[in-house]
């Protein structure tokens, strides 16, 4: 079991940035994932830090785009309220909620199973932030 310069294993702490990712958000993710590619020399880790960034920003992206569509609707609804005309979007809203809230489900569910795979130095195959991230990165 190879360790880190901190003297935990690899696996350890790549399974603390995933976990990290999930309950703690971007600051302490991004200054462990900082620490990984200043400091150690795993290739495995390297990459792992990174894919946790690049989840979290995917995800957070994916919702921003989605929670655009209420703002859009609700900004046509008091434009048309200018002359006294009502429009209800309320279904979209939910629908768009219901969505976001899905989001976060399968979210909360990658980066558990994540942070358990990497434990063993493992990882989920994710096909576009894994090509994204071995186009920048090798």
């Amino acid at each position: 079991m190879q360790k880190t310069k901190l003297g935990i294993s690899v696996g350890l702490l790549g399974s603390a940035i995933f976990f990290t990712g999930l309950f703690a958000g971007y600051l302490a993710v991004i200054i462990l994932t900082a620490y990984v590619l200043l400091f150690e020399e795993n290739p495995w880790l390297r990459r792992s830090a990174v894919k946790a960034v690049t989840l979290m920003i995917f995800f957070s992206l994916v919702s921003a785009l989605m929670n655009l569509m209420p703002d859009i609707l609700n900004f046509i609804k008091n434009m048309v309220a200018i002359i006294n005309l009502t429009i209800n979007f309320d279904i979209i809203n939910k629908i768009v909620t219901a969505f976001d809230s899905g989001l976060h489900i399968v979210e909360k569910i990658l980066f558990i199973g994540l942070g358990l795979k990497a434990i063993y130095q493992s990882t989920i195959v994710i096909p576009m932030v894994d090509n994204l991230i071995s186009r920048y990165m090798d």
